[in-house]
């Protein structure tokens, strides 16, 4: 079976008429609506049934000796069924997009969102899966338990700190990638960026000093993926100032990332860390004044990636900075997670890898920012989601570093 891009509507769902209550449906005026009416996904066969002979190969009595064969061997189901080749989207809605909590009925749209992304950038199958848990441990026994089913699982959505220690637990129970898009998805699209803004100024990435606003989920994986990548040095701000080791009120996650950033000591608010700054890279909302803007270093970076308004705005920006990203589709350089986890995925399920290594993030993130190629300029430091080069580029480098990590399994 395969998820396709397609949606079945009838006539009659089409034209709105099973809205309830009788009320003008949302789709009559809304094209938003008249989109996801029906779901944007559906499931199709990869095989005929057309008679009698078609339907005892596909189910009984033909399908029982491929039953028995994957009793016997079952490394065979990857061959065999659709296993190998299908990622599980798991949310339990507790943080969807800027929407924050909002339940696992209302995060179906963005998971089907997800699934789609995934077939039409990577030509991943994918399945949107909202638990109806918030608890770590039943959300790990939960994903433990559907596992045979799937050659990968894409955790969405899920709050900070949970979402690191659910996908720490994931990942020693389970023989599959679990990667927490949220997380490395960013860091991955914002390292590849952040590379050729560097060979654009003539500079290595050794040579720079970020600072991160935000030390939920994918500001922890950007620190994390910068120091991996050899970034000069970089501090998080949090909303009470720089995690730096001498604040008594850290979680457990925030003390770690403590220990292996900031190498300068710094501490006190964002503003004060971004005089003589190299990099911005904003992952938490709100707004940076333009003063602190202006303090930092000459031909700085300004990745402001907050939804639906971003930390500095790129008109602000553009007076000080060298290059400027977003997370939006209306400005270049927009630093989308759609340009990664296609590819990961695809590449990962390509040689059956175990896991999703560091080696195959940095891999990643190299083979994004080299599609970029000679056509380098401030307006164009990352590829567009849309450029066909992208998905390949990224499946062949993260499957070569699985194989050269000897995660892969053929």
């Amino acid at each position: 079976m395969a998820a396709e891009i397609v949606n079945p509507r009838s006539e009659s769902e089409a034209d709105g008429t099973g809205q309830e209550g009788g009320a003008e449906p949302l789709d009559s005026f809304d094209p938003v609506f008249a989109l996801h009416r029906g779901g944007k996904m559906a499931v199709q066969a990869t095989v005929p049934i057309r008679d009698k002979d078609d339907l005892s190969l596909a189910y009984t009595p033909g399908v029982a000796r491929v039953c028995t064969a994957i009793a016997e061997q079952p490394d065979l189901v990857n061959d065999y069924t659709w296993k190998s080749s299908v990622v599980a989207v798991v949310t339990d809605g507790t943080a969807v997009l800027g929407l924050g909590d909002i339940g696992p009925e209302a995060s179906l749209p963005v998971m089907e969102g997800k699934a789609i992304l995934f077939k039409q950038f990577g030509g991943v199958d994918a399945v949107p899966i909202a638990l109806a848990c918030t608890d770590v441990d039943e959300i790990i026994e939960t994903v433990v338990r559907l596992a045979p089913s799937f050659g990968g699982v894409n955790l969405e959505d899920i709050s900070a700190p949970r979402c690191f220690e659910i996908e720490r637990r994931l990942q020693e129970r389970l023989d599959i990638p679990v990667f927490h898009d949220d997380q490395h998805g960013t860091a991955i699209v914002t390292l590849a960026a952040l590379r050729n803004a560097a060979r654009l100024s003539g500079r290595s990435i050794a040579e720079l000093r970020a600072v991160i606003s935000g030390a939920g989920a994918a500001g922890v994986a950007i620190a994390r993926m910068l120091v991996e990548a050899g970034i000069g040095d970089v501090a998080v701000s949090d909303r009470k100032g720089v995690v730096s080791a001498d604040r008594e009120d850290l979680t457990d996650v925030k003390r770690e990332l403590a220990g292996f950033t900031n190498k300068a000591g710094l501490s006190g608010s964002l503003e004060s860390a971004l005089a003589g700054a190299d990099v911005f890279i904003g992952v938490s909302g709100g707004t940076v004044p333009e003063a602190a803007v202006a303090s930092m270093a000459k031909g700085a970076f300004v990745f402001a990636m907050a939804n639906p308004e971003p930390e500095i705005h790129p008109e602000v920006a553009h007076k000080y900075a060298a290059v400027v990203a977003t997370g939006r589709s209306d400005f270049p350089n927009q630093i989308n997670n759609v340009l990664a986890f296609p590819g990961i995925f695809a590449g990962a399920l390509q040689v059956r890898a175990s896991r999703i290594t560091e080696g195959m993030k940095l891999a990643a993130a190299e083979a994004l920012a080299g599609v970029v190629g000679d056509d380098l300029a401030a307006d164009y430091v990352i590829p567009s989601p849309f450029d066909e080069r992208v998905a390949p580029a990224v499946t062949a480098a993260v499957a070569a570093a699985a194989r050269a990590e000897g995660v892969a399994r053929r």
